[in-house]
This record gives structure tokens, sequence and C-alpha cells, in this order.
């Protein structure tokens, strides 16, 4: 046997061991909480996170800019589309993150965001999500440490549409803005009242 017959059998050799390994599984899961760059944060440094990446869903207009979002009409809401590995954490743990970083007690808006365009909504994909999202919230309607109605939206998830780019990891980007912004609009005090020690876990 000569040097090249070993050559190409040893490339395939390699090319079926290959094969034979399983691809990563990732799923995805796309959350409306209000401001998309405090909707990031939460999720970002969670183990089996692959991404999380800001943008717009649940309306109709195709690639929606940031400005025709933020001024309603596009039934849009400014949302984070997350890619995980469910080996390694659950869609449950997501929504149970997702719960405690908005006010579910309010329609069409989020802390000092107010519109349609705020809304609090779980896009779910599939039958799996929808089920787990619905017990998610029975469960929260049950156990929930306040007195407020429950009245996030659960929907099929439709389009996703990335935000700009200047939006993506804003609050890496310009933790000082993000602070400020963060923290104007009275999103952590309200989480407290809500939540308790519980908030933004």
């Amino acid at each position: 046997m000569n040097n090249m017959s070993r050559f190409f059998i040893a490339i395939t050799f390699i090319l079926i061991s290959f094969q034979q390994v399983p691809a990563a599984t990732t799923e995805k899961a796309t959350f409306a909480g209000g401001c998309f760059w405090c909707m990031e944060a939460p999720f970002d440094k969670l183990p089996g996170v692959v991404s999380v990446t800001p943008g717009y869903s649940g309306g109709q207009v195709k690639n929606p800019t940031y400005e025709q979002v933020s001024a309603g009409g596009t039934g849009h809401a400014e949302s984070v589309q997350i890619v995980f590995d469910p080996s390694k954490t659950s869609y449950s743990k997501l929504l149970d993150i997702y719960w405690r970083n908005i006010d579910p007690t309010v329609k069409d808006r989020q802390f000092c965001d107010v519109g349609y365009q705020y809304r609090s909504a779980i896009f779910f994909y599939g039958e799996e999500q929808h089920r787990v999202a619905l017990q998610s919230k029975a469960a929260l309607e049950k156990n929930k440490p306040f007195k407020g109605p429950v009245v996030t939206e659960i929907s099929a998830a439709g389009e996703f549409y990335p935000a700009e780019e200047y939006h993506q990891h804003y609050y890496k980007k310009n933790p000082l803005r993000y602070k400020y912004y963060r923290g104007g609009c009275g999103r952590d005090r309200r989480l407290k009242e809500l939540w308790g020690s519980a908030a933004g876990h």
C-alpha cells in the first residue's frame, strides 16, 4: 500500500468518525419584557445560554427599525431571543428568570416604558413550550408574592427580527448610560416591590 492510499484511508476514517458524533442541539426562547437592554443582561451569563439577541417580535411589519417599533403601530414588542442548550438549562429555568425580571401585573407597559410595544409576552416555539409556559403562568398565579393578576401574554412565536447592532449588548458597551436609564426608569425598585429578595434572579 503506497503513501497516497494510506492518506485517503486516514481521511475517510476521520470523516466517518465526525459523522458518528451527534451534533449539538439547541433551542430558542423569545421573551418580551419592556426595554430589551434590560432583558438581555439577566440571561447573558446563565450556564447553557449560547446567545441572547435583542430584537422585535409579535408584529406584522417586516424588518422593522427601532424607530418604527418604539413609535408603535408595528405590532412588535421589544424582545430578546435566547438560544440555549437544553442539556444544561431548561426552558422552565428561563421562564423562572423571565418572571422575576418583569412586572407581570401591567398591560401594555413595563416600568417607565408605555405602549403595546413594551408589553410583556412569552412567544413560544411548539406545543411543548406552550404547555410549559401555561404551566409556569398557572403556578405563578397560585404562588405569586403580590396581589395583582398576571396579564402577561402567551402567544405563538412568529418571525424574530434582530435589533440594530448598537442595541446588541448595550449594557456592556454603555454601562453608565445603561445604569442611568435602568435606575431612572424605576425598574429595580418595582422589581423589588413585586419579588422581594428574588427580584432579578
